[in-house]
This record gives structure tokens, sequence and C-alpha cells, in this order.
């Protein structure tokens, strides 16, 4: 078995912000894992909010002792980019050893299109409302948003947009008096979900207030371990590839949040087209899906994933899995 990572850049459409702050260019990890007769890809983006760089996620992939499987794989790495990257392409290298599609060996119905949010950065009003009258015929809007002045925001978003259902995503940007103080215009506005309003280690005020809309949690929850610490708090979870380590763990949070009660959201770094493909597997059937990055990117994969009216279409085999 051999493994190989490479960083590689994508350049976005235009320039991404959200409250932590923006970029003109994605970085990413693709790592490709080759038996002799089969190659299996994955791809990842470390996250500085957990404390990964570029540099330390390529040492994690690197310094893993050949060869391995998944089971070995979730013992050997911890939740996060870098056992992202080699599960995808465990799980892709599997399937082509298997002649069969991911979504089968992994017991799963056969996938097809999900309704996906598309993001709007966060900007100042007007020009929140001139992207959200652009965007206003997608089915749904997610709005960056994440500073104590966001009512001109929400607004001129409704505006621009003003049949288009929308949620909301603060990155931890509120505290408990700003969002109780956005939460009944929220609903006013038609905002179908806010998502983790509140930063992760200060978010148990969101068992002690009113939440007249759902909350879901984003970087408060990262795998199976998080969901005991959520109890009471949020309404939904948002799923993502690189926090819980790769497909393997996604399903597996997936059918656990479920069994507590929690609704599912599906969401993704900005990333290319291979690191979505196993994400719509987990996002079939979700309340919300969110894998929008491609569409927010300037260039992708030679093999790209399908967008059109009805969603974000499962992996063509030429991409992944």
């Amino acid at each position: 078995m051999k493994l190989t990572v490479t960083p590689d850049t994508f350049r976005l459409a235009q320039v991404f912000t959200i409250a932590r702050g923006s970029r003109t260019e994605q970085k990413v990890l693709t790592v490709r894992i080759e038996d002799g007769a089969h190659k299996g890809w994955g791809e990842c983006v470390p996250y500085a909010r957990y404390d990964e760089t570029m540099e330390s996620v390529a040492a994690q992939i690197t310094g893993l002792d050949l060869p391995i499987d998944r089971a070995a794989l979730q013992k050997a790495l911890p939740a996060g980019a870098a056992r992202n990257a080699v599960d995808c392409a465990l799980w892709d290298l599997e399937s082509k050893r298997a002649g069969k599609r991911v979504w089968e060996l992994a017991g799963l119905p056969q996938p097809g299109p999900e309704v996906t949010a598309y993001t709007l950065s966060l900007d100042v009003p007007e020009k929140m409302r001139a992207e959200a009258q652009k965007h206003a015929h997608r089915p749904l809007l997610k709005i960056k948003l994440g500073t104590p002045d966001d009512m001109a925001r929400l607004e001129a978003v409704r505006k621009g947009a003003p049949k288009t259902p929308i949620i909301v995503d603060a990155n931890e940007g509120w505290t408990a008096e700003v969002y109780s103080d956005l939460a009944p215009h929220m609903v006013r506005l038609g905002v179908k979900m806010v998502e983790q309003p509140l930063p992760a280690g200060q978010d148990d005020l969101l068992a002690e207030i009113d939440r007249p809309l759902p909350v879901c949690a984003d970087e408060s929850c990262h795998d199976r371990a998080s969901l005991p610490k959520l109890k009471g708090k949020y309404d939904l979870i948002n799923i993502k590839l690189d926090k819980t380590g790769g497909l393997t763990e996604a399903l597996e949070l997936r059918k656990a949040a479920e069994a507590e009660g929690y609704g599912i959201m599906v969401g993704c770094m900005m990333g290319s087209s291979l690191a979505m493909a196993p994400a719509v597997l987990v996002a079939q059937g979700a309340a919300v899906t969110d894998l929008d990055g491609p569409l927010l990117l300037a260039e992708d994969r030679a093999t790209a994933l399908r967008y059109d009216e009805a969603g974000v279409y499962p992996p063509e085999p030429g991409l992944w899995g």
C-alpha cells in the first residue's frame, strides 16, 4: 500500500468572508492510496479553528503505519481533517476493489440529488442585499453573520430575496444577549434555523434561554462523543466530514443523533467536489443540506459534482466512490 499527500489550491469565485476572516482561495490536502492495482483518493481541509495546519495534518497522515484499513484508522487518528481524507480514500479504494459503489458497501439505499443551501458571505448590508437578489432563485440561502450589528444584514437579505427560505450561520460570533435580541426578528423574517450562535465553550446558556427557532450545533458537535454535551441546547447537529474524521464516523454520528431525536444538517468546509462527494451520501434525507463548496469556487476537480435545480447529485464513479 502506497500513500501520498499533496497540497492543492482552488481559487474562489469571489472573496468569501465569515466572522473569523476572509479568503480568496481554498487550500486543501489530497490523499491518494494505491495497492498496486487500484487507487482511491480523498480530500480534507485543515482548519485553524481546530488547531490544524496544512503541515500538521499532512504529518498526521504521513505518520500512519501502512498497510491500514478503516477500522484501524479510527484508532490511529482522532476525529479531524487528517482522518477524513484517509478514511474517504480508503472507502474509494474499497469501492474500486469490489467493483461496487460506496453506498452499496455501506448498506445504504441508492442516493439521489439533495437540495442544497447556497451561502452568502458576510459583508455590508448593501452588498448582502445585492447578493441575495442575485441568488433569490435558489431554493435555500444560508447567510453568514456573527457580529453585534447583524440586524441590518438580516433585513437587507430578506429584502433582496423576499420569498427564499433562509438559514443563518453565526459562526460562534454572538453572545447570549445578541442572540436573544435577534431571535424574534429572525422568526419575523422567516429564518428557518440558526447555526452555532454562541461559542462552543460557552453554549450552556442555550439551555437556559428561549430558543424560538431551531438551533443547530456546528463547532459544538464533532463526532459521537460530542452528543452528551448537546442535550437541551440544540435541536439539530451539523455533520461535517472534516470534523467527524471521515465518512465512517459521519454515518455512525447520524444514526446516533437521530436516535436521540436531533435533526440532521450535513455541511462542509470550503472544498472541491472530491470533498463533497462522500458527504452527499450522508446528506440523503437530511433536514438541511449545505454542500455548496464547489459552487463558490472558480475552479474544481476535472470530474465535478453535478448541480441543478434539483440540488447536488451523488458523485459519478470517475470522481469518487
